[in-house]
């Protein structure tokens, strides 16, 4: 689905990552920790061809990466739902017009009763109307995790997804990441949160990866 073959990426003089190797098979679940700056961010964006390998190899769903046009990579965008760490939205639309901004501008016609649907599987079916200004952090990344998958995507890469909340929704987020999973999508959530991975363990069955030192290493035991 996603592979990564003795991949190296970095910026001008300097090298972030070297030597990544990693399969993302479909419904499989990964945890990706690291220091920060260590590059999960940037390993992430190449898996959904927004930054090109400067050395090895990055086939998404079958196809070279770094032979890809705009439009071949404009189309693997809606086989990947990105939960950014800072969720953006446009404050002049309402929450539900944010989610079904990707449709919208996909020229895909909004089915309303889908919509409200996944409005009410991330909790939010009541701020439907509401601005993203209004929204506390919490709400806004429930809204950005709807707006992810509102394609259906294969894959789901969250990032730090639970960075600015607390524990409660932290839990309520990685709840609703694994309910993913058991549909299954194939899901990489990138944290510093220790604890929330050890919490995942009695609802699903992950593999822990961590940068560090430019390379990716399993970090233990799977889930």
């Amino acid at each position: 689905m996603i592979e990564l073959d003795d991949v190296s990426y970095g910026y001008g003089s300097g090298t972030l990552l070297t030597g990544l190797s990693l399969t993302l098979a479909p419904g499989s679940f990964h945890f990706l920790t690291g220091p920060s700056g260590a590059g999960k961010t940037t390993l992430m964006k190449l898996c959904y061809g927004e930054l090109i390998a400067t050395h090895g190899a990055v086939r998404l769903f079958g196809q070279d990466a770094g032979a890809m046009t705009r439009d071949d990579v404009a189309m693997i965008r809606r086989r990947v739902g990105v939960v950014h760490q800072d969720c953006q939205f446009l404050d002049h639309m309402s929450l539900a017009e944010n989610v079904a901004l990707p449709l919208t501008v996909s020229g895909r016609a909004v089915d309303t009763g889908e919509l409200s649907e996944l409005l009410k599987w991330v909790g939010l079916d009541a701020q439907a109307g509401a601005h993203p200004p209004e929204l506390s952090g919490g709400e806004r990344q429930r809204a950005a995790l709807a707006r992810a998958v509102i394609m259906s995507p294969e894959v789901i890469l969250a990032d730090e997804p639970t960075g600015n909340v607390d524990w409660e929704m932290s839990l309520r987020l990685l709840t609703l990441l694994v309910e993913l999973n058991r549909m299954g999508k194939t899901v990489l959530i990138a944290t510093h949160d220790m604890h929330l991975i050890r919490s995942a363990k009695a609802q699903v069955q992950a593999r822990v990866l961590r940068i560090s030192n430019q390379r990716l290493h399993s970090a233990g035991a799977d889930l």
